[in-house]
């Protein structure tokens, strides 16, 4: 793909998630709020869609997006099933259909985080270890902003409805391999995709969460 034509697809896949994004917070917040929700998994299918095509012929970008959901599946479903890792919790209907009692989509998610947050952190430092810190770290906050939305979602919930700090200790143990992969690969994402990816859904949860109390009379 020529360089060109590489940028008219970036540009393009990032209208689109930010279409998608912004009219998803509208939407739940003003508008439909069940139909928003229920949209979830078409609005993640196609970021992760996204994130392929505009990344795939990247050298080793394959390897770790693979391993990303291999990972993050397995790690899901030893949560879910035996309470390991994460804490007791189980998925709701939201986010499509599930292996073992987890959605597929949450693989991609999986996927989705760890590029997106390792690309960052590539852009921000030269040696391993803080890109390796910076990337967990932004993992933690996305997931620190999710839990407390996500019952209300209908993605998931911890027994107790709410999580526990053992599910932020599982997290940092499973992202810090994938975390270290993506570097040793040496995965060198030549757009910014991912960057528009991981901030608009650091915006997303933001506004849900700052609009919490709305969010629960509306669902």
């Amino acid at each position: 793909m020529k360089l060109k034509q590489l940028l008219d697809v970036q540009l393009i896949a990032i209208a689109i998630i930010w279409l998608f994004h912004v009219s998803g917070i509208i939407g739940i917040l003003y508008g439909n709020s069940q139909w928003f929700v229920a949209a979830t998994p078409i609005n993640l299918s196609l970021c992760f869609f996204l994130l392929l095509l505009v990344s795939w012929k990247t050298s080793g970008f394959v390897k770790i997006a693979a391993m990303s959901f291999v990972v993050g599946m397995v790690a899901e479903i030893l949560g879910v099933n035996f309470g390991y890792i994460f804490g007791s919790y189980e998925y709701g209907e939201a986010l499509g259909w599930k292996l073992f009692g987890v959605p597929l989509l949450i693989g991609a998610n999986w996927t989705i985080l760890t590029v997106c947050s390792a690309a960052i952190a590539a852009q921000l430092y030269d040696r391993l270890i803080p890109r390796i810190v910076i990337g967990l770290g932004l993992m933690l906050l996305l997931d620190f902003m999710i839990e407390p939305i996500a019952p209300i979602l209908d993605f998931w919930e911890f027994e107790g409805g709410i999580a526990p700090s053992q599910n932020y200790i599982g997290w940092f143990l499973v992202a810090l391999p994938l975390q270290f992969l993506y570097h040793y690969w040496k995965v060198e994402l030549k757009h910014w995709f991912a960057h528009h990816l991981f901030l608009l859904q650091l915006l997303f949860f933001m506004i849900l969460l700052l609009q919490i109390n709305t969010l629960q009379n509306l669902l």
